[in-house]
């Protein structure tokens, strides 16, 4: 790497704005290592997920699941403050929007939202706008919902909602960005790796030895962060894997929204 981008930088401005490692590390180092301009960078690129998080303007809010006929809709609002995210009137609209996705479908709800949205706006005096909505479908869903802030649906072939809700509540709590390794790219491993070799390489131990640490390292990072490889948090004894496999059950949908 031309500069010193480090784990723990790409790290603050993954949790910062939601988007994935590689595009974190290519504004950083665009941005020579600067915050600052990296998100000016990131929202420059007109990533979603950038301007609603660092853009700051509606950084509050409140998610909200609604479930029936086998269906899950997970939907989020956005305001300016805490505050407003606990007026009636904004549950309420949250509420009749999640309604409307399940009457009139996803599409319709989002032409038709902002006339919903406006009378709210005049009340709180707050800038309020429609954040994420997704419809999960299955046999199995398990929701989560954690201080209406945090969200998760999670849908399961075999198993049962409570082993769902389970694996939903565990998502929330430890944020995996992978569901299984095979998701994680070449690229990916070769940014953590560099990022790694570069620590490693300042230890003053025998070149074997620093082999093996490299490798715990990348092994340690990559478990920590897949859901079939994390322990799960209600039993330390078995892995989200061991989980599934003992109840004979597979993941076939994970949707996660965080305000």
């Amino acid at each position: 790497m031309s500069i010193d981008v480090t784990l723990s930088l790409i790290k603050e401005l993954r949790d910062t704005t939601g988007i994935s490692v590689m595009q974190c590390k290519n504004a950083l180092e665009e941005a020579e290592g600067d915050m600052e301009k990296a998100l000016a960078i990131l929202k420059k690129t007109s990533s979603d997920i950038a301007l609603k998080k660092a853009g700051r303007d509606a950084k509050d809010g409140r998610v909200y699941i609604k479930s029936e006929n086998k269906k899950s809709i997970l939907i989020a609002l956005h305001c300016e403050t805490d505050f407003v995210s606990k007026n009636e009137d904004f549950i309420n609209l949250l509420s009749n929007l999640a309604n409307k996705v399940s009457n009139e479908g996803i599409e319709k709800t989002k032409e038709e939202a902002t006339e919903m949205i406006n009378p709210v706006i005049q009340k709180t005096g707050e800038k309020i706008e429609l954040g994420d909505i997704y419809e999960i479908k299955g046999e199995i869903l398990g929701n989560y919902v954690h201080n209406h802030k945090v969200a998760v649906v999670v849908s399961l072939e075999n198993g049962n909602e409570e082993l769902a809700r389970d694996i939903a509540m565990h998502i929330t709590a430890m944020k995996p960005e992978y569901i299984s390794k095979d998701e994680i790219t070449e690229d990916v491993k070769k940014t953590i790796t560099e990022i790694f070799e570069k620590e490693v390489s300042e230890i003053n131990k025998p070149e074997d030895i620093k082999k093996k640490m490299l490798e715990g390292k990348i092994n340690t990072y990559f478990k920590e962060k897949t859901l079939l490889s994390q322990t799960f948090i209600k039993n330390g004894d078995e892995t989200i894997e061991q989980l599934l496999d003992k109840n004979k059950a597979k993941i076939i949908e994970v949707k996660r929204y965080s305000i």
